[in-house]
């Protein structure tokens, strides 16, 4: 049994409290009791106390959309690639690497991005797979990595036909393969979807298969509309939008996460919401790529579910949120705009896209939701209560102030040292097998 405590404890349960000197019992994956510090460790006097040091306890970050193959591209400098619209991102950039990438390369990339995660504060991961030069077995390698480190994360494999058929039967294999072991497993950890990668790299009997070797509750991920070439493509070859297409594939649904919708309108945002579609918004990914925002706020105002995530742009979650919260103020000319939207779709919708897959109840505080915990090292300067903790967390924190993670009620990192985890070992293999795959992509 573990205390955490002496901290300000923000449960985001259906209460929404903030407990001064507040205090989580866990015992095992799940949270036992929540309180006062004090009576807390006088009623378990015998159990281990991790002391927030007037910190901030708040339960485990959420990332929505993650794409873990990205990692070893940090720092990849790719001869001749000069890109100047984002099909040539992804043909040049993103399409190279995954092409090269080998299952042990995704299994070490996945090893960086979880331990990040980890020091970030973000204890689920929802992510985003391709790697077509090694296709089978890659999800298994993410799995393997994934458990090895604690964290709770949901996989994927892009489906796609711009490597021929061959490679896009042995994706949807992957996927069905890989929903099958999530399903048998049972320790709440690991589940699976079937992944797509865009509409426009994607036919219709391509579709179908994907469709057939879905399990029912699986759900697909998708990228929609994230450039208007994926709009282009979609009414050239059959004469309507994407989430119109989509629609018609049976691929929309409650279990169904698609990334981007940037280039969405008003229809499409009625056939999301009528289907309770989930939308995942990339704020700093968007920038980067220059293919604009999506109509976020109108979404909201419509009720999609709207999370937030990272498409391997960070795995801080917290700075995902500061860039949401001024991107659409500054696209709208609104100042007040965004201020409870974005809080909402981290701290909020991302727990509830959460809890479509896993069972146990995620992003919360309270008796029998996920210990999945973190402390950050933040002492308000001003008042700090449950009216305006979201503004404090915007302007205050950043995933470097988390020093304690805990996951499925496991210690991953105290006092900023991570447990059990060799951290330089780990960024020792990374480094060997990411300056390989440099050689590789710029040898070819």
């Amino acid at each position: 049994m573990t205390l955490i405590g002496n901290g300000r404890l923000i449960t985001r349960d259906a209460e929404n409290k903030v407990i001064n000197n507040g205090c989580v019992v866990i015992d095992g994956p799940q949270i036992q009791e929540v309180g006062d510090t004090d009576q807390l460790r006088a009623k378990y006097s015998g159990a281990e106390f991790i002391d927030a040091r007037g910190g901030v306890i708040m339960p485990g970050l959420i990332n929505a959309h993650n794409h873990i193959y990205s990692a070893f591209a940090r720092g990849l400098s790719i001869k001749g690639h000069n890109p100047k619209n984002f099909l040539e991102i992804l043909d040049g950039l993103w399409w190279t690497l995954d092409r090269h990438l080998t299952v042990e390369d995704t299994r070490w990339s996945a090893m960086a991005t979880y331990l990040d995660c980890i020091k970030n504060g973000c204890t689920t991961v929802f992510d985003h797979h391709a790697s077509y030069g090694g296709i089978s077995g890659s999800l298994f390698a993410i799995a393997d990595a994934a458990a090895e480190l604690g964290v709770r994360t949901c996989l994927c494999y892009e489906v796609s036909d711009r490597d021929g058929e061959e490679k896009a039967r042995g994706a949807v294999a992957e996927n069905a393969a890989f929903i099958k072991m999530a399903k048998s497993d049972s320790t709440d950890m690991v589940k699976g979807m079937m992944g797509l990668h865009a509409s426009f790299t994607l036919s219709d009997k391509t579709l179908e298969l994907c469709r057939e070797n879905t399990p029912a509750g699986a759900g697909f991920h998708i990228h929609v509309a994230e450039g208007m070439d994926d709009v282009y493509d979609s009414l050239k070859k059959y004469g309507k939008r994407v989430i119109n297409r989509l629609f018609d594939n049976d691929i929309l649904g409650a279990n169904t996460i698609t990334g981007h919708c940037i280039h969405v309108n008003g229809t499409e945002m009625d056939i999301i919401k009528e289907t309770d579609t989930m939308v995942v918004h990339n704020p700093e990914s968007n920038m980067g790529n220059a293919v604009g925002i999506p109509p976020c706020m109108e979404m909201a105002r419509r009720g999609i579910l709207l999370g937030l995530g990272t498409d391997g742009y960070t795995n801080d979650m917290f700075e995902s949120e500061k860039v949401a919260n001024i991107i659409h103020k500054h696209v709208l000319c609104d100042p007040g705009a965004a201020w409870s939207e974005v809080p909402a779709m981290l701290f909020k919708n991302n727990a509830v896209i959460g809890n479509r897959f896993f069972g146990t109840k995620l992003g919360v505080i309270e008796q029998g939701a996920a210990a999945d915990i973190v402390v950050a090292d933040y002492d308000p300067l001003t008042p700090m209560d449950a009216s305006n903790y979201d503004s404090h967390i915007l302007f205050g924190m950043s995933g470097k102030s988390i020093v304690t993670t805990i996951i499925n009620g496991v210690i991953k990192m105290k006092d900023r040292e991570l447990v059990g985890i060799d951290e330089g070992a780990v960024m020792a293999k990374c480094r060997e097998r990411s300056a390989a795959l440099a050689e590789r992509i710029n040898s070819r």
